[in-house]
């Protein structure tokens, strides 16, 4: 009885543990608040987690693991069709990498001059 308690316990500890980390955003403490009630509190911080804190009305539609729906706003993301590219942004990297790459080529033919001369310093 008691081994069937604890397990019980355990795994909605961790179900809770889990919910509370991939949840954006919980309900009335923040997360890390949470994580510690139901660390510190193992049974009763799960149950009120589950009863208080989750925000069951932000469930979307369950999407199952393999589903390339999944992915999608990852897909989206990498794309870049969310961010607007500033052209002076631009502009400025490729100024700044060109300064980099003209400094190198010009350490290179100084060393080049150095060893030539046989100077060492």
């Amino acid at each position: 009885m008691y081994v069937l308690l604890a397990v019980v316990t355990l795994v909605l500890v961790i179900g809770a543990l889990v919910d509370i980390i991939t949840n954006d955003a919980p309900k009335h403490l923040p997360k890390l608040t949470w994580v510690f009630v139901v660390i510190l509190l193992p049974l009763v911080g799960s149950i009120v987690w589950f009863a208080v804190g989750h925000d069951w009305s932000t469930r979307g539609e369950a999407v199952p693991f393999g589903d390339p729906r999944r992915h999608e706003e990852a897909a989206r993301r990498l794309r870049g069709e969310e961010y607007e590219v500033d052209p002076g942004v631009v502009e400025a990297e490729l100024r700044y990498a060109e300064k980099e790459a003209r400094m190198r080529r010009l350490e290179a033919e100084l060393e080049a001059r150095r060893r030539a001369r046989g100077d060492d310093g």
